[in-house]
Parts: C-alpha cells; structure tokens; sequence
C-alpha cells in the first residue's frame, strides 16, 4: 500500500484534499469516485510535483481590477452563446501571458475540463474571489443561469469599485494637503529658523517669548527628529493591537461612528454595501440566513458586523429584518422603515437596492460636506503656523536692531 495526497471536487462544490493510501493511483482515483468526488490531482506522498502544483495553484494573486476584467469578460462570451471551457480559452488568448488572470484561467480551465464546476475551481484559486462571489455563482450553477450571475456580478462588483474610488478620491486632496503642510512647517523649523539662530545668539539680548518658543522648537526638532519616527512606528504597532482584537476593535468603531460628519459617512457608506450585498444575494436564490452570514465577511466595521448577527437571531426567533435592525439601532431609520416596506410587499431585494442607491448619493453628500468643512480649516492652520513662525522671526530681527514701529 502506498500513500497519496488527492484533491477533488465534492458534489457541492467545494475543494476537498487530504493523504489517503491505495495500491495505486487508479485505485485511489475509482475510490474518490465512489464517493461522489470529481477527482483533480492525485500525487504520490514524497513527491515535489505535488508541492509546486500547490503552491502554483494557490499563488495566483488577483487585485480588485483583475476580477472585475475577469467576471465582465467571462459573462459576455457565456451569453454570447459559447460553453464554459471554449470561453475560457478565448479569454486566455487575449490577456498576457504574464498576467496573473491568464495563470488564473489556465488552472481554471484544467479544473473544469476535469469537471469540477466553476465556483469550486475558482474557490481554490485565489483569496480574491470572496465568500459572496462563490455562493453567487454557485446559486447560478444550481439554477443554470450563470452567465446571468456573473453579469449580476460583474455590475456589483463595479458599483463596489465606483463607491470605494469616490471615498478614496475625495481623501486625495485632503491628504496631499496635511503631508505638504507638516513638510513645509519641517522644513521651516530645521533650515529656515536655524539660519537665524546663530545671528540672535551673538546679539546678546533676550528674545522675545514666541522667538524663543520657534527656536526650542527647531533645536528639539533637529537633535530629536528620530523621536517622531519612534512615535509614528509606536502609534503603527498601538492601532494594529488594538484592531487585532475583536472587541477593541468594536469599541474604536463605535468612538469612530460617534464623530460628527465622519461618522456619519462611515454609516453611509456601511449601510449602502450591507443593503447591495444583502439584496444581490437574495435576488439569486440565497437563503436569508446564509446570505447575513456572508454580508458579515465583506464589512470590516464590527459594530454592523455585530448588527447582523443580532438581525441573525431574531430571523431564527421568526421575526423580521427590519424589527431587528431598528431595534439594534445602529442603522438609519429611513434605511429601516424602507426594509419594512420591502417586507410587507413582498419585494425585500428590491428594497435593498433602493436603499444602497440612497446610501451611495447620501455618501457622495456627506463627502462633499466633509470636504467643504476639511478643506479651508487645514489651509487656515497651516497660514497660522507659518505666519506665527515667520512673525515671531520678525519680531526678534526688529527687536535686536532696536527698530520701531
């Protein structure tokens, strides 16, 4: 008897591997098909093919940017009529070969033509292809519709894109303007204020109070500059504690929900992905429970996170979604009172697009907002700033030369 690694497709699709013993390979392989398994590698213990096939199948590392051109593409060749494995070849001779989609879809296409289904062959791949995306298609393979889900798919996945861009370019600015602020007042403290330095300290007359604070400033600066490095590396290991932990994690979420305009948009923006995902789910055939499940996976907030598994026992006491969610009381009202709604009449998934529609423009105005708020009040510190530094230098030159106004 000898020993083998196999990996193999069970009948609900998911990726099942282990080290079993037979006389030999063909054994093994008419043993795992009793089962009910579609078998995929069968290797014998010891051997290195084994390892690197494993390792190649699993390094496939896809951005955000590939599974949409992956998703989009693979929907239109489907309902262009072509089968799943003539639409995968067509894909693999258009992208790059040095592309990380075309060693995707090359150990897809192998997996398929060893007949395991596509959301099984794609759950092995890469981390890329979330929970959500592999009971999507998996409800698509069950219904025989999916070419149709992966152009549901490919549309979520671009409004996702769409919403995260607008969060991230309306941060650009912002952001450019802070590190340019502390940049400028650096520079000004470790070049600029020293010149001077030297010229005071030779005219042997007390400098004024502002002056002397500048100049502090600057000496501490340039011989405890690495201080501030030590501080932002000590802050990076604080948070990355803090968030490790789930219910410090929580506790900075709900501090974080509770600032004015900021926490807002978070609201925003976690109750339009909750409500797009939970209603994209739903329309395909996903029970409520096992759709809740996989919303938790795809918020990072811990305080909706929570929120769902509240709405979770409720749905298992027989009560509704909405009764829920307005009871834990972290999602808006009007977000609710439309759920309850879609409950009433029957039409809960449509509802919830409704209500991602409404929570994607709210996000864009609460945006807008922040910025109008962000953008002067940073332009208004760094002119104090500078012009405090620029005074207080002014006021020791006049008042060593004994100038007055």
């Amino acid at each position: 008897m000898s020993s083998f690694f196999f990996e193999a497709i069970d009948k609900k699709g998911a990726t099942v591997k282990g080290l079993r013993e037979a006389s030999d390979e063909g054994a093994l392989i008419k043993q795992l098909q009793r089962e009910g398994l579609v078998v995929v590698q069968v290797t014998p213990r010891g051997s290195k093919a084994w390892h690197w096939l494993d390792w190649r199948r699993h390094s496939v590392e896809l951005s955000q940017k590939d599974v949409i051109f992956f998703t989009r593409e693979l929907a239109v060749l489907l309902e262009s009529g072509l089968p799943l494995d003539r639409s995968l070849e067509v894909m693999r001779e258009l992208v790059d070969k040095r592309s990380p989609v075309y060693m995707l879809i090359e150990n897809v296409l192998e997996k398929i033509k060893g007949g395991a289904p596509l959301a099984g062959a794609l759950e092995s791949q890469s981390r890329a292809f979330s929970r959500f995306y592999i009971n999507m298609l998996r409800a698509g393979e069950a219904g025989g519709n999916i070419e149709k889900i992966l152009a549901r798919l490919s549309l979520y996945l671009d409004q996702a894109k769409e919403l995260k861009d607008t969060v991230t370019t309306a941060l650009i600015y912002p952001a450019i303007l802070v590190v340019m602020s502390l940049l400028s007042v650096f520079l000004l403290l470790t070049f600029v204020v020293p010149q001077f330095t030297e010229m005071f300290s030779s005219a042997g007359k007390e400098l004024p109070l502002s002056t002397q604070i500048v100049i502090g400033c600057a000496e501490w600066l340039k011989r405890y500059w690495w201080a501030l490095l030590l501080m932002l590396g000590g802050g990076y290991a604080y948070f990355k504690f803090q968030f490790a932990d789930m219910e410090r994690r929580a506790a900075w979420d709900r501090r974080l929900l509770r600032v004015p305009l900021f926490g807002q948009m978070l609201k925003d923006l976690s109750t339009a992905l909750i409500s797009r995902t939970l209603g994209t789910l739903l329309t395909n055939g996903v029970p409520i429970l096992t759709a809740l499940s996989i919303v938790k996976e795809t918020i990072s907030n811990r305080v909706f996170a929570d929120a769902l598994t509240h709405a979770e026992n409720y749905l298992r006491q027989g009560r509704g979604l909405s009764v829920a969610l307005l009871e834990n009381g972290q999602f808006p009202k009007m977000a609710v009172q439309m759920i309850k709604i879609g409950e009433e009449a029957g039409k809960l998934e449509e509802m919830l697009e409704k209500v991602a529609v409404t929570y994607d423009k709210q996000l864009k105005i609460t945006i807008q907002r922040l910025l109008a708020l962000l953008e002067p009040l940073l332009i208004v510190v760094l002119g104090i700033v500078i012009s405090g530094i620029i005074i207080s230098i002014l006021s020791a030159i006049l008042s060593v030369n004994d100038l007055a106004f």
